[in-house]
C-alpha cells in the first residue's frame, strides 16, 4: 500500500512574482516517474529555471531539476527530462490560446503534494514585468515593511 504524506510544499519560485504580473493561477497534474517520486518526498527539487510550453497539442513542462534518487542505481531517470502536464482539453485549450495571441507566458509557481499525497504543479499565467515595474513593486514592498514597523513602535 501506498504510503500517505501530508500535504507540503516541495519548491517554491520566489522570483515569479517579482518577475512576472500573474493574472491566473492553474492546479495541474503531472507525469512522473517512481525515482522522480521518491526524490520529491525526500524534498529536492528545483523549479526556479523551469516554464511551461505547449508541444503537440500538450502542455509540457521544461527546465524543471529532479536530482537523481541516489538508491535507484540504473533505473534512474534523467533529471531535465520534458515533463507532461495533466490538464483537460479546455484548460488546455485556453492557455495555448492566452500564450499564442496575448504573449502570456506559463510559469510553474510552486511544486506540491495535495491532501491526497499527490503532487500536483501551480501554473500562473502572466506576463512580464519591465524593469520600472519590478522598481515600483520593490518600492511598495519596502513602505509596507516601514509601515508595519512605525506601527508596531507607536502602539
Amino acid at each position: 500500500m501506498a504510503k500517505k504524506t501530508k500535504p507540503g510544499t516541495i519548491a517554491v519560485n520566489k522570483r515569479a512574482r517579482y518577475d512576472y504580473e500573474i493574472k491566473e493561477t492553474i492546479e495541474a497534474g503531472i507525469i512522473l516517474l517512481g525515482t522522480e517520486v521518491k526524490s520529491l518526498r525526500l524534498g529536492q527539487a528545483n523549479i526556479a529555471d523551469a516554464h511551461a510550453t505547449e508541444q503537440d497539442g500538450d502542455i509540457v513542462l521544461l527546465n524543471l531539476h529532479i536530482p537523481e534518487y541516489k538508491q535507484a542505481n540504473r533505473f534512474n531517470h534523467e533529471p531535465y527530462r520534458v515533463r507532461k502536464l495533466l490538464l483537460h482539453k479546455r484548460e488546455i485549450a485556453k492557455l495555448i490560446g492566452a500564450v499564442k495571441k496575448k504573449g502570456a507566458t506559463l510559469i510553474p509557481m510552486s511544486l506540491y503534494f495535495n491532501e491526497r499525497g499527490v503532487i500536483k504543479v501551480q501554473l500562473g499565467l502572466g506576463t512580464g514585468k519591465k524593469k520600472i515595474d519590478k522598481r515600483a513593486t520593490e518600492k511598495d514592498r519596502d513602505w509596507s515593511r516601514q509601515k508595519s514597523k512605525i506601527m508596531k513602535d507607536q502602539g
